[in-house]
């Protein structure tokens, strides 16, 4: 009599776990007669991504610049990577050939409007800045909300490597940067990379990169018909700035806004 218990109790125990699964299966299933396209794709969830790539200094690091991010807390930059990559090190004229990390050589400081310029050194840097931008591509992110930024030299960096980009993306930041090549260089520019906007911002101050080199970024951004919005900065040196920091938040974001769901 104690084993037909035993087995009837065994009986109940897997038709009750067999019920319990198919429950959780009929859970699990999408409603019958739902459209295939109202799931969401991974296209889609890439639409929703964002990429910042911020290009540090001379002399600085990547990961000294991480806390830049903390000024980015609006919901937009909920899904958006960050990345801080560091310069590699070598010789810069500028510093009687020290070796620190610099994305290419700098001949003199104060830099000026005249300044000589390293193209061949900036167009290697530009090959490594647009091989981290086609690996985001790659993963899914539409160049649309891919923002490249960066200080002073980084700056430079910048702004070459947006506009020799093949294609359009969500924009390029420069701060307390300087146009690093001549016009040579911008017969290499592309009509989509002509739609890319660009912010400017320069301290009035600056005796680093002086205020008259981030002048001359405007006015040659609207001869190759390139959207520029120039912010100058009062009494501000060659530093970065909270206010600068928060416009820049205030302006990626309106972009992210503005970015058209379109296939990439």
């Amino acid at each position: 009599m104690g084993s037909l218990v035993r087995f009837l109790f065994t009986l109940a125990a897997a038709v009750g776990a067999a019920a319990l699964l198919a429950a959780s299966l009929r859970r699990r299933a999408p409603p019958s007669g739902l459209p295939a396209q109202l799931v969401p794709s991974s296209h889609m969830a890439g639409r929703n991504r964002s990429f910042v790539l911020w290009l540090h200094g001379l002399g600085d690091s990547g990961p000294a610049n991480e806390p830049i991010r903390n000024f980015f807390s609006a919901p937009e930059f909920r899904l958006t990577k960050w990345s801080f990559p560091s310069a590699p090190r070598s010789p810069v004229s500028c510093n009687n050939g020290f070796v620190m990390p610099s994305w290419f050589d700098i001949h003199e400081l104060p830099m000026s409007a005249g300044s000589p310029q390293d193209e061949s050194g900036v167009l290697k840097a530009v090959e490594n800045v647009h091989a981290m931008i086609d690996k985001e591509v790659a993963n899914g992110i539409h160049p649309d909300n891919i923002f490249v930024c960066g200080f002073s030299q980084g700056g430079a960096l910048t702004l070459a490597s947006v506009l020799l980009y093949p294609k359009k993306l969500g924009g390029g930041a420069v701060f307390s940067g300087w146009v690093p090549f001549g016009s040579s260089v911008t017969e290499r520019i592309s009509p989509e990379a002509r739609k890319t906007p660009i912010l400017w911002s320069h301290g009035m101050a600056d005796r680093t990169v002086l205020f008259e080199a981030g002048q001359a970024g405007p006015p040659f951004l609207q001869s190759i018909s390139v959207t520029c919005e120039f912010k100058a900065y009062p009494d501000l040196g060659h530093s970065l700035s909270k206010e600068e920091l928060l416009h820049l938040e205030s302006w990626i974001k309106s972009r992210l806004n503005a970015s058209p769901e379109k296939d990439s």
